[in-house]
Parts: structure tokens; sequence; C-alpha cells
């Protein structure tokens, strides 16, 4: 099998870009709490820079988030990944949602919590790392966020 010569950082952050922004995006989302680690998929949208989900404020994954403050996502097969670390902004129920968060969500992921009745919120992250790789030959450079800043 050949393996393709390793992307620029410029042309992994312009993927990893493009996969955030993607209608329907669904993501791992890892979380946890003193009884251990929680791993669910979920969708996502991509807004001003921030990660937003939507789930019930009562799930297990909304309450390790709030209580942790941070969560890991994964997106992407596993021959092109994208890891993100984040740490939660705010959770925001959804009679107090902004209309560019509700709306933004539902444009992107395709579903409306609003019409899904009470009890659910958006959680609001905000990336502090992001690694993106295809093949071992891209996990030099894998690194494309630290600490909150692109850093390609």
């Amino acid at each position: 099998m050949s393996v393709a010569a390793p992307r620029t950082a410029e042309v992994r952050k312009a993927d990893t870009l493009a996969k955030l922004q993607a209608r329907e995006m669904d993501v791992w989302v890892s979380s946890a709490s003193a009884a251990g680690a929680y791993l669910v998929p979920l969708s996502l949208a991509w807004i001003g820079e921030r990660i937003v989900l939507a789930l019930a404020a009562d799930s297990r994954t909304a309450r390790n988030i709030v209580e942790s403050g941070a969560a890991r996502l994964a997106l992407g097969p596993t021959r092109d990944v994208v890891i993100i670390d984040a740490v939660l902004e705010q959770s925001i129920g959804l009679a107090d949602a902004p209309v560019a968060i509700a709306e933004g969500y539902a444009s992107q992921s395709d579903w409306d919590p609003r019409t899904a009745g009470e009890g659910y919120v958006f959680l609001v992250l905000r990336p502090e790392r992001i690694q993106a790789w295809r093949e071992s030959n891209e996990l030099p450079g894998r690194t494309l966020m630290r600490n909150g800043s692109w850093i390609a």
C-alpha cells in the first residue's frame, strides 16, 4: 500500500475546518467524572471558532462536561482523524440561546433541539488543542492549534 505524502500544516488546517463546517457532522465526545470516562456520538456545529453541542441537560455527558469543564472530541475516520481538546465556555438553556447559536446549530446539524421539548442545552466549547493526521507520516506536525491559537 502506498502512502500519500504528508499534507502541509496549511492544508491540514483547511481540511480540518472543512470537516468542522460540514453539514450533519457527527463527532465522538469523550467526557469523564470520578465514575470514569464516557464516550458518545453527537452532532456538532462550528460557530464562530467554537464547537456547539446540543444534548439533554441531565445526560451523563452534559453533567460530566459541566462538572469537569472539559471534553475531548474525535471526528473523521481513523485514517483522517481530527482530535480536539476543548474547554466548556458556556452552557445555555434552549430558551436563553442566542439566535446565532440556535439557528446555526439547527442549520448545520439538520436537527433543531428547540423542537425536542424542554431539557436540552447547548454546550459551547472552546478548542484548546486540535490535532489532525491521516497516516504515521503526518504524526510530526499534527498539532494545528495549541493553547487556543492556531499555529498552522
